[in-house]
C-alpha cells in the first residue's frame, strides 16, 4: 500500500492523530502536495457517497472531514508557494432565520480542499451581508448559500437575487435538504449541490468553466 493510499485509508476512517504523519511521509516519498490533496478529495468524495447512501452518518462524515483538514492543514503552506492552487475566494453562509451550520461547515471544508479562500459568514447571514463580504473580500468568484429548512427557502431566494442585482457575473451555488435543483434554477442560482463532495465539484467547475 503506497503512503498515499495509506493517506486515504486514514481520511476516510477519520483517523486525525494519523493523517499529519502519513501526509508528510508520503511528501518524503517524492508525491506532490496537489496529489495528496487530489487523493484526499476522493477519499471524502466516498465518504459522501456512503452518507448519501446512509450506510455512514453525520459523525463519521465530520470526523473524516477533520482527519483530511489537519492533512490539508500540511499541505496548506507548500500550496501557498505555488500561487496558481488558488481558485479564488468563496463567500459561504447559512441564509437569515437557519441556524444550521453542521452542512455548511462541511462544505467549506470540502471548497476549500479544492483550492478556494474561504470566508464563512456563519450562520442566519442577511442577504446584504453576503454581498457586503463580497465588496470587502479580494477576488471574490463564487458565493454559497445553504438553508436547510423549508421556511428559510424564501431567504435563500432572497440572499441570491441580492447577490445577482449587485453583482450579476457572480456565481452562486446553493444547497441544504429543501433544496432541489429545480428550485436552484428558479431562484436563479448558478448551480445545487446535493452535498459537502458535489459542491466542492460544483464549484471548482463554475469557477474554472
Amino acid at each position: 500500500m503506497s503512503k498515499i493510499e495509506e493517506v486515504k485509508a486514514k481520511v476516510e476512517a477519520g483517523k486525525s492523530k494519523l493523517v499529519p504523519g502519513l501526509v508528510q511521509e508520503a511528501l518524503a516519498e517524492g508525491n506532490k502536495p496537489d496529489e495528496i490533496l487530489q487523493a484526499m478529495v476522493d477519499s471524502m468524495g466516498i465518504v459522501g457517497e456512503k452518507f448519501s447512501s446512509g450506510e455512514i452518518f453525520v459523525p463519521e462524515m465530520l470526523i473524516a472531514a477533520k482527519a483530511m483538514s489537519k492533512g490539508v492543514e500540511v499541505l496548506k503552506p507548500l500550496m501557498a508557494g505555488e500561487g496558481s492552487t488558488s481558485l479564488g475566494t468563496c463567500v459561504i453562509g447559512t441564509v437569515a432565520g437557519d441556524l444550521h451550520d453542521i452542512g455548511k461547515n462541511l462544505v467549506a471544508m470540502m471548497i476549500e480542499s479544492a483550492g478556494f479562500e474561504m470566508i464563512d459568514l456563519g450562520v442566519d447571514v442577511p442577504a446584504d451581508t453576503f454581498v457586503q463580504a463580497v465588496k470587502d473580500n479580494a477576488n471574490v468568484k463564487i458565493v454559497a448559500c445553504s438553508g436547510l429548512l423549508t421556511t428559510t427557502m424564501p431567504a435563500l431566494k432572497e440572499a441570491v437575487a441580492t447577490i445577482k442585482t449587485a453583482y450579476p457575473e457572480m456565481k452562486v451555488i446553493v444547497g441544504g435538504a429543501p433544496v432541489t435543483p429545480e428550485y436552484a434554477t428558479e431562484v436563479g442560482a448558478d448551480g445545487y449541490a446535493a452535498d459537502a463532495g458535489s459542491a466542492a465539484v460544483k464549484a471548482k467547475e463554475l469557477v474554472t468553466a
